[in-house]
Order: C-alpha cells, then structure tokens, then sequence
C-alpha cells in the first residue's frame, strides 16, 4: 500500500507498520515486522482479550467484586472503578467518571489470576498468544509491559475482526460503550465529553481531537501507546491498522497518526 510509505517521513528511527483487512490479510505493511517493539498501552488491549475469554469460559464474572469498595470486573477493564492512573487512590465513586487506570488494569490482572488459578502472564500465553501464533509477544505488565512485533499484532487484529478464540457476541459487547455518558481524559488529547470506552478498547466514537483519523468512523476501537504505538480497527472500512515506533508519543505523533489513518483508509476505499 503506498499510504504506507509515509511512515518514513516520521521523525524516528525504527518504524513497522501493516494494514490487515476484514478477512485477516494483510493488504500492506512497511519496515521489520519481526522486530520486537516496547506496546506502552497497547498491552491494554491484550489482558483485555484475556479477560473476555475468562469471562466466556465462567471463571470470571463481570459483576464479580474487584478493585475498590463498589467497583466490579466490568467497572476496572472498563476504566470506571474511579481508581487514578497509577496510584491506589479512589477519586470518584465506581461508574460515575472515566478515569484511565493503569492501576485498575493490574488489579483487574490479579483478579484473573486468583479466579483462574494461574498467573495471569500464563494464562494470557496459553489462551491467547499460543493458539494466535503470537510466539514473538510477552507480558510482563498488564499495563503497559508487553513486548511485540507487527506480524504478531497483525495476527492479534485479524483475531479482532473474525474471532475464533471468542464467540462473535462475546466481542460485539466489548466494543460498545460501557457505562455509557460518563466525561474524562485521553491522555494526551484531553478532555471528552463523553469519554467512550468498551470493555478494555478504547472507542472513537465523536472524539476531538483522537489519535485516529477523521476519516475512521465512530466504531473504530483499539488503544495507542506512550511508546509511540497504536492499533486501530474500524469494522466499517473491515481494516485494522498497526504501527510501532521506537520513540515517544508526542506533538509528532499527534500531528501525524491522523493523516496517516485517513490516507490508509482513502487508498482502502479506492480499491
């Protein structure tokens, strides 16, 4: 794809990217797609993949008691457990505010891995990353400590798009909106009134400024990373797009990221 090449004109020194479209192809990719990348917050999306297939398999609950007093299983993956970013502090009432939470995302691992059994590292390996053929990706934080390649995330986007680890509703709920109307902040793009996220994904839904393009339509859903990462899908186009940089989140990708999505998207829907 030749929207592609317009990574090289970022301002770092390593980049990966690929395209992969509704039937788990991919249509388009550009740099090493088997070098390992630090994901930053793009883990996010993995331990949430996990959790919903805790959740099918019935050794988790969303209405299971988790984090802080009042908060449950739904409220951590859905960053309303009121819980601050990376402290233990309670800020608000569970369900009444969307406060981003790496602290809720590492309480919401060890609840998995008390129910289950298992570390929860193990278990995300064993019932996700093996059987998709991620062998290049792991977990050392369910926040934001995960280690992958494009090829792996390609991998992990086609998943998204035709599920065969999860029953096809069981993912149409975790990209609707949680706890609808409630405000707060994207890191690095402030403020949103509403602040929409699904169950471990974040949602583009009418968000402005977002990381995304103008062009992705409001069902877009998937998470960017302070390592300069991100991972989109828009089920309306039947594309997903990842990128991997060695540098950074900042002004550059916020000026960036948008263009390159609208460009991917305008050559898609050109073919």
């Amino acid at each position: 794809m030749d929207s592609l090449r317009s990574v090289q004109q970022w301002p770092v020194d390593t980049v990966a990217a690929a395209v992969v479209d509704a039937s788990g192809a991919v249509v388009g990719s550009h740099g090493p797609q088997d070098l390992p990348f630090h994901l930053a917050s793009v883990t996010k999306l993995l331990p949430s993949y996990g959790v919903l297939l805790a959740v099918q398999e019935g050794a988790l609950d969303w209405q299971q008691p988790a984090g802080p007093p009042g908060s449950t299983v739904r409220h951590l993956i859905s960053h309303a457990s009121g819980l601050e970013y990376d402290t233990e502090r309670v800020s608000a009432a569970p369900g009444t505010k969307r406060i981003y939470s790496n602290t809720g995302f590492v309480a919401l691992a060890d609840t998995v891995a008390s129910s289950c059994g298992i570390g929860f590292a193990d278990y995300l390996t064993e019932g996700v990353f093996q059987p998709l053929g991620m062998t290049a990706t792991q977990l050392t934080g369910a926040a934001a400590g995960a280690v992958s390649t494009c090829a792996d995330l390609a991998r992990f986007a086609a998943e998204l798009q035709r599920p065969t680890l999860l029953a096809p509703d069981v993912v149409a709920e975790a990209i609707q909106v949680s706890y609808p109307g409630l405000d707060g902040i994207v890191p690095g793009f402030g403020l949103q009134r509403p602040n929409d996220w699904g169950l471990g994904f974040e949602l583009r839904s009418r968000k402005n400024p977002h990381w995304t393009g103008s062009r992705n339509s409001p069902e877009t859903f998937g998470h960017f990373g302070r390592s300069g990462t991100f991972l989109w899908v828009d089920p309306v186009a039947g594309a997903a797009c990842i990128a991997l940089t060695d540098r950074e989140f900042g002004q550059w990708s916020r000026d960036a990221w948008p263009p390159f999505s609208d460009a991917v998207l305008t050559e898609l829907a050109s073919r």
